[in-house]
């Protein structure tokens, strides 16, 4: 048996790879279990990304002659029974980083091993073993830097596992219950966006790692920061789900630096491997810092004076903040499942600094409108703007979503192709239309408080107000 997990994939899948290795009948199983995971359970964008990805998971496996059994419940009791019911003689899983399946696995495999199977597990997404990476004191890591610099030290990941070419399936099958009875996408029209937006599954992994490489990559550095552009590769998602591996990006990232010519071992250095860094740095802190999606790294932030402003909350989830950077990326959010990186910073930085809304809101918010949600980043990037995590970035540095707009959206085409309304706002004007003089507000269409809100905070008051928290936070 192969548990499939997220990993939903045939190429460098060490599971599937393991289980060919001993020449039996192989039955690949997807449980949905959602209780097992709560209160981290699937959020409503990454229940219809995966929908999208099982579906075709299950058409790979039968190209090959086999076919996904999928079952709802218990793991353990799901599991033990197939394994009865089956004459299973070993079972084989990719491991996951999060603390209670972590925990509910290890008690599986006590389960299995007490009734005589042979069971493994493997490491498949990430580039190295996490429990690996420690400092010369032997501690974990809470500095991404000498983590990094740790990671990029040890031998190259192993180059990946070739896709089975044929899958020896059981002479019956199990039952297996239809995809659409786990009700994983929405009743509601809401995912059309992101249906538009996305291909889930392992092919289009492939394809938005090779469509990135062919026009992103050169440019990566240059554009990254630039949420008007197509200029960072948009894998997040696919990495999650697991339909492509890290190790596949690395040695894919590595033939192409060297079929530009550049000098050896630049890719190494590159900042789009460093982004693979930093997934693999949030893994690091997730295995053995396990309370912080719940908790700061940092307990002083317990005592943190946060606002209780349902109404700023709302507005900023609605993207109704007056601020068109903020409210264009949760707008592309919503409709998208996506926000680029620069935004997410900035959109944090004023949920929780300009707001003084608690971390643990928008770690929320996020975790259920995300497709690429996954407790590991998601936790590390709220800590991280919020000041209160590992290497984090002082709650001082608090981001003017003016300056950033007038930064990395200089022409004002991000703030208008999700904020229709602002279209015919002259660029000196967009990120900040309440300072328009009226003429051109009304040449433009735009009404304050009717078509288009005025601030909710001052930014000047918000960052004063917000210094003066943290002091009282550090006396």
């Amino acid at each position: 048996m192969v548990w499939f997990r997220l990993d939903l994939r045939l190429d460098d899948n060490p599971a599937l790879h393991a289980a060919l290795r001993c020449g039996l009948p192989i039955l690949p199983v997807f449980i949905w279990s959602p209780a097992e995971e709560s209160p981290w359970a699937p959020g409503a964008a990454s229940r219809w990304w995966l929908h999208q990805s099982l579906n075709r998971l299950d058409q790979s496996l039968r190209l090959l002659g086999g076919r996904l059994v999928i079952r709802q419940g218990s793991s353990p009791a799901v599991l033990r029974e197939l394994v009865e019911r089956d004459r299973v003689r070993a079972v084989f899983w990719n491991r996951r980083s999060e603390p209670a399946l972590a925990t509910r696995d290890r008690e599986i495999r006590e389960i299995l091993v007490r009734d005589n199977v042979h069971v493994e597990d493997f490491n498949s997404a990430l580039l190295h073993e996490p429990r690996a990476i420690l400092n010369k004191s032997g501690d974990p890591f809470q500095v991404f830097t000498p983590f990094w610099r740790t990671c990029l030290a040890q031998p190259d990941p192993a180059p990946s596992l070739p896709c089975p070419e044929r899958l020896p399936g059981p002479r019956q099958w199990p039952s297996s219950l239809k995809l659409a009875d786990l009700n994983l996408e929405p009743r509601l029209g809401w995912a059309e966006g992101i249906r538009q937006t996305w291909t889930p599954g392992e092919a289009g992994a492939q394809a938005a790692l090779r469509l990135f490489l062919r026009e992103g990559y050169a440019q990566y550095d240059a554009d990254r920061d630039r949420p008007d552009l197509q200029g960072t590769s948009r894998l997040s998602p696919h990495l999650h789900f697991g339909e492509i591996s890290p190790r596949q990006i690395w040695h894919a990232a590595r033939e192409h630096s060297c079929s530009l010519g550049s000098p050896p071992d630049a890719w190494r250095r590159s900042r789009f491997l460093t982004e693979l860094g930093w997934r693999e740095f949030a893994h690091h802190l997730l295995l053995h810092y396990p309370h912080t999606p719940e908790e700061p790294l940092r307990p002083k932030f317990n005592r943190f004076p946060w606002r209780q402003e349902a109404s700023w909350l709302q507005a900023w989830q609605r993207g109704l903040t007056g601020y068109p950077l903020v409210d264009a990326g949760m707008r592309e959010l919503w409709k998208t499942g996506w926000m680029h990186n620069r935004v997410r910073m900035v959109v944090g930085s004023f949920l929780v600094k300009h707001l003084l809304i608690n971390w643990r809101e928008g770690v929320r918010w996020f975790w259920d409108t995300l497709v690429d949600a996954d407790l590991a980043n998601n936790t590390l990037g709220w800590q991280w703007i919020s000041g209160c995590g590992a290497d984090a970035a002082p709650f001082f540095r608090i981001f003017n979503p003016v300056s950033q707009g007038e930064k990395f959206d200089a022409a004002g085409a991000y703030v208008r192709r999700w904020i229709p309304e602002l279209n015919r706002l002259p660029a000196a004007w967009i990120h900040q239309p309440w300072l328009a003089p009226p003429e051109i507000l009304a040449q433009a269409g735009v009404c304050l408080d009717r078509t288009y809100p005025r601030p909710v905070v001052s930014h000047a008051i918000a960052r004063e107000v917000a210094l003066e928290a943290y002091a009282r936070l550090k006396g």
